[in-house]
């Protein structure tokens, strides 16, 4: 294999946008795990006390990341965020104004390998959300798991990321007065198994709890896709059905996080490695499906809201898929 590497008169402002993903990829792949092994090490040294004082504070604050988390607006307006933004480039396009005396659940479409665009566009103010959507604070749900990581859950809560259980969304949907965006990966981990450059393939079929969550709050729902979310990484080919992929099924049941063999580029050369290509992510917020609370929604109330769902989700890419290089005879697919 021939390796293109990167020139070296690359002006510094694109080594700054490089710096800026490496350490976001590092967030993601192995700040967890570093920040366990600090904590365990932390417990067997003369410093254990510190360790012991720490583990009183988790069991004091394990219903924070359940109860909209605490969020910082310092860490959101971080200058690297920017940096991390104009690397794809990340934008965020508005398409009517969000009356922010509603609560909201932000469906986003695709999961992409690391939901790139959700945490670009919700996560911090690098893409101007506030601005965009006044009065409205977005939330990102993640895996229930991270939030049980010392040190790390304090780091991605500061960006507003919460936790996924359904305790948490429905604490965001339920308060009075409205203002609160939960938004939601809906396809989920099984998703980032299909995600590859040109995937149009939407697992929303039988998903359904999030609409139920909807009805039982009275949160409008706001279909959100972001083109050029699957064009970030290349994926080893995984057909269902396939060894790899009854593997990767598996890991994901046990562990509860997708496992896909990705490969792009890296730092300093164009041919592979694990940064995401820089490929634009436009993320399209909708028009809002109003919904009337209904504290026991039957199965044909979530039914008929589901399929309203996804009329909304179809016509956003179909009005939109033209601007982003899509062509006219692609269209979504549902599984």
């Amino acid at each position: 294999m021939k390796v293109e590497f990167a020139p070296l008169n690359i002006p510094l402002r694109r080594r700054l946008q490089t710096a800026a993903v490496v350490q976001w990829v590092f967030s993601f792949l192995a700040l967890a795990q570093c920040c366990l092994a600090a904590f365990v090490l932390l417990c067997v040294s003369d410093w254990w006390i510190l360790a012991a004082l720490y583990a009183g504070w988790l069991y004091l604050d394990r219903d924070t990341p359940t109860s909209g988390g605490r969020r910082s607006h310092w860490v959101r307006s971080w200058t690297v965020w920017r940096y991390f933004r104009d690397y794809f480039p990340i934008s965020l396009v508005k398409t009517v104004d969000l009356d922010p005396s509603h609560n909201y659940l932000f469906g986003f479409h695709p999961h992409g390998v690391l939901v790139a665009g959700g945490f670009g566009n919700f996560c911090t103010e690098a893409s101007g959300f506030s601005k965009l959507f006044p009065g409205l604070t977005p939330y990102l749900l993640m895996l229930p798991f991270w939030f049980r990581v010392p040190f790390f859950r304090e780091y991605i809560m500061c960006g507003g990321l919460v936790s996924s259980e359904k305790a948490s969304a429905s604490y965001l949907l339920s308060q009075q007065g409205g203002g609160n965006a939960a938004v939601v990966a809906v396809g989920g981990a099984p998703e980032a198994l299909e995600a590859r450059p040109g995937a149009l393939t939407l697992q929303l079929l039988q998903r359904k709890g999030f609409i139920k969550l909807a009805l039982k709050h009275g949160a409008w729902l706001v279909p959100v896709f972001s083109f050029g979310e699957n064009e970030l990484f290349d994926q080893m080919e995984n057909p269902v059905g396939s060894t790899l992929r009854r593997v990767q099924e598996r890991l994901q049941r046990v562990m509860g996080v997708a496992l896909p063999l990705v490969h792009a580029r890296g730092v300093f050369q164009y041919s592979f490695g694990l940064l995401p290509y820089r490929k634009p992510i436009n993320t399209i917020v909708g028009r809002p499906i109003p919904v009337v609370q209904n504290p026991s929604p039957t199965k044909e109330d979530i039914e008929a809201l589901h399929v309203l769902y996804i009329q909304g989700l179809t016509e956003l890419f179909e009005e939109n898929k033209d601007k982003y290089g899509i062509g006219g005879d692609k269209h979504l697919t549902f599984t």
